[in-house]
């Protein structure tokens, strides 16, 4: 009996621990989120909404806070870095797990999980030694451009598509590859029309992090964006993101203009927040 009191009560202290951390991450996300809204939308209303969100001059100096062209650019650069990134984090995947031999997975596996480890600003400045003077050298301009921060990004998002898309598939049950074996099908065909179809949701979730590490990546886009707050008529002209607006200028801003700032996180917040939604919705859809 007293063994048995001991471990309920060991039981009751980690359910206690357990419930304490899951109350401290929430209130972590509730406090952010306050601090975020009750110092941007302020900023919001004395700017005017379609203004700030739809304006097209970001000018402090005379009180011009439109971030449109920071939307755009964010919106450019993470479509085009997606593009890039998930269909070789998803093949990378696919390979790694149903056609890699050991002996090479023993190798790919160790490189992937380093580049996730490589700070945000060694690509960066990888970008601005080696990607930047090879667009300038190929296409011209100045090589600080959409493309430029869109490949640095695809780059940087390849481990989480790859490491959550390689689980996913994984963790399909066996007996629907052999299934699709025994009716006939190829090894090839069965991994792909059968267990990559299963393993959709867990794919999506990993383009799904993908995305929020694109739009929310700031010092490695710094190095090689160019920071024009325009919108650029050319992926190899130069782009100014959101985030790269709030580090260029939260720490000299003041009053409005560092409301403005906090708003445009608002903004950001909100981007990720549709993009959790809609996966959310994908996913449910995917159970159905």
């Amino acid at each position: 009996m007293k063994i048995i009191k001991k471990i309920m009560n060991k039981e009751n202290v980690m359910h206690t621990v357990f419930f304490v951390s899951a109350c401290i991450s929430i209130a972590a996300v509730l406090l952010i989120c306050i601090f975020l809204f009750a110092n941007g939308i302020p900023a919001i209303k004395k700017i005017g909404f379609f203004d700030f969100l739809f304006g097209y001059n970001w000018n402090p100096s005379k009180d011009e806070f439109g971030i449109w062209p920071m939307i755009v650019g964010s919106l450019y650069v993470t479509g085009i870095a997606l593009l890039i990134g998930v269909p070789i984090g998803i093949l990378t995947a696919i390979f790694m797990a149903r056609f890699c031999p050991k002996r090479i997975y023993g190798i790919i596996k160790p490189a992937i999980d380093l580049l996730a480890g490589i700070p945000s600003i060694v690509y960066g400045f990888f970008g601005l030694m080696v990607i930047v003077p090879l667009i300038r050298n190929t296409f011209g301009g100045s090589g600080s451009s959409v493309l430029a921060a869109s490949i640095v990004l695809g780059i940087m998002i390849l481990p989480t598509i790859i490491g959550v898309c390689e689980s996913a598939i994984r963790a399909v049950p066996e007996s629907y590859y052999e299934g699709s074996l025994a009716l006939g099908a190829s090894h090839e065909r069965s991994v792909f029309k059968t267990v990559v179809p299963a393993a959709k949701s867990g794919i999506l979730a990993g383009i799904i992090l993908g995305v929020g590490r694109a739009v929310g990546e700031t010092m490695a886009v710094v190095m090689v964006a160019g920071n024009s707050p325009v919108i650029p008529d050319s992926i190899l002209k130069s782009v100014r993101t959101m985030t790269i607006n709030i580090v260029l200028e939260m720490g000299y801003a003041a009053d409005l203009h560092r409301e403005a700032l906090i708003a445009t996180g608002v903004v950001l917040f909100v981007f990720i927040m549709i993009i959790n939604l809609c996966f959310s919705a994908v996913k449910r859809r995917s159970k159905l």
